[in-house]
């Protein structure tokens, strides 16, 4: 399984919104590598569920449950889109401010390419952000 990380601007497509309905197709990318980060998917991968512009901060865990396939809002044929669940909510949310301020995230493509949509994760930056994610307060 490999983990990524997804943006959506809250006031486009909010975390909310993906657990209400229960799925969704992530779709309108447009930056090429992003688009190859998603056709490097498969089903069963998870990815973090990023509030991009507002919040600035992880808030959800989802899952892949189709592979890249064409994105129908792409005329041009060239882009691709991902089906994803919800699989549940952080407990609290990590912030890009706790991930610029953390040692074991600063290679995270989140910090180092702070404008690509889509991105991989590590298995230990998932871990940590996920640490960071369940601690209370």
């Amino acid at each position: 399984m490999a983990y990524w990380l997804m943006k959506s601007e809250p006031h486009v497509y909010p975390w909310a919104e993906l657990a209400r309905d229960g799925k969704g197709g992530w779709d309108g990318v447009r930056n090429h590598q992003a688009a190859n980060n998603m056709r490097a998917m498969t089903p069963g991968d998870q990815a973090f569920f990023y509030h991009s512009n507002e919040g600035k901060e992880i808030v959800g865990i989802m899952k892949i449950v189709r592979a890249a396939y064409p994105d129908k809002s792409d005329k041009a044929g060239k882009f691709v889109m991902v089906d994803v669940v919800p699989v549940r909510a952080l407990k609290k949310p990590v912030t890009l401010a706790q991930i610029k301020a953390d040692k074991a995230l600063k290679d995270m493509a989140l910090v180092r390419q702070g404008r690509l949509s889509v991105s991989p994760v590590t298995a230990a930056q998932w871990k940590r952000v996920l640490a960071l994610g369940e601690q209370k307060g």
